[in-house]
């Protein structure tokens, strides 16, 4: 099922991008395979999926090293504490949700230890709910500035998650809202950042967030199935 899922994914992303006069190859679809086993995701690999998201480090890093021989790459998407930092520095491809500068302070430092650079979003706030991580929008500008200075850590655009609603519509206002923090961004011209990347946009809402400029949306349900499922039949010892 997980590849028929797929292929049913990347059909609604190439159908919304051809209303949108977009083309399909400009967003980048992450498979969020927090809580399924190896074994499933395994069948997203080997159905040519290469870009999956994780929210949990331990996790992230088991499932990492069974994928050693594979071409997987591997998005960090969960809030990220700086003592849990040092464990992906060596290999993740990108961090989606660095909202403040002590954490990519963290990174950066160990970044420089595993001699490479940190590609990160930075997590826009644009939603009401106190439940979710994020910098405010009026203070995104500063957080750029501050992170810019770092050596290791690169900036490649933002990140943001919509409000819990059964409507897709609901999640437009939030999208915008971080299109335009990405158009305010850039016409700072802060050097050592680059706002190339939109991430916005999961199972419920995507092709609303590919509508508003998407070029990453973070879909799990909608291939894997629903989280609880996934516990029971292949999750059992490896949180």
């Amino acid at each position: 099922m997980v590849a028929e899922n797929l292929i049913e994914v990347r059909n609604r992303i190439a159908a919304v991008c051809g209303r949108s006069g977009r083309r399909p190859q400009d967003v980048l679809l992450v498979a969020v395979s927090k809580t399924f086993g190896w074994e499933i995701v395994r069948e997203a690999v080997d159905a040519g999926q290469q870009d999956f998201g994780e929210n949990y480090v331990q996790e992230l890093t088991e499932k990492r090293q069974a994928a050693i021989d594979h071409k997987v790459r591997w998005h960090y998407i969960g809030h990220l504490q700086s003592n849990k930092a040092k464990h992906i520095v060596e290999f993740v491809h990108l961090i989606h949700s660095v909202d403040n500068e002590q954490i990519a302070r963290e990174l950066d430092r160990r970044a420089e230890k595993a001699n490479r650079s940190i590609d990160i979003l930075l997590e826009v706030h644009t939603t009401d709910e106190a439940t979710k991580f994020g910098v405010s929008p009026g203070k995104t500008i500063d957080l750029a500035k501050a992170i810019s200075r770092l050596k290791r850590v690169k900036i490649q655009g933002l990140m943001t998650m919509g409000p819990f609603s059964e409507d897709p519509n609901d999640s437009r206002p939030s999208f915008r809202q971080l299109a335009d923090s990405k158009r305010r961004i850039e016409a700072e011209g802060i050097e050592n950042v680059s706002m190339s990347q939109l991430s916005m946009g999961m199972t419920h809402d995507f092709e609303v967030a590919i509508e508003e400029g998407a070029t990453i949306v973070r879909i799990g349900t909608a291939i894997f199935g629903r989280r609880t499922t996934a516990l029971k039949e292949q999750m059992k010892g490896v949180l």
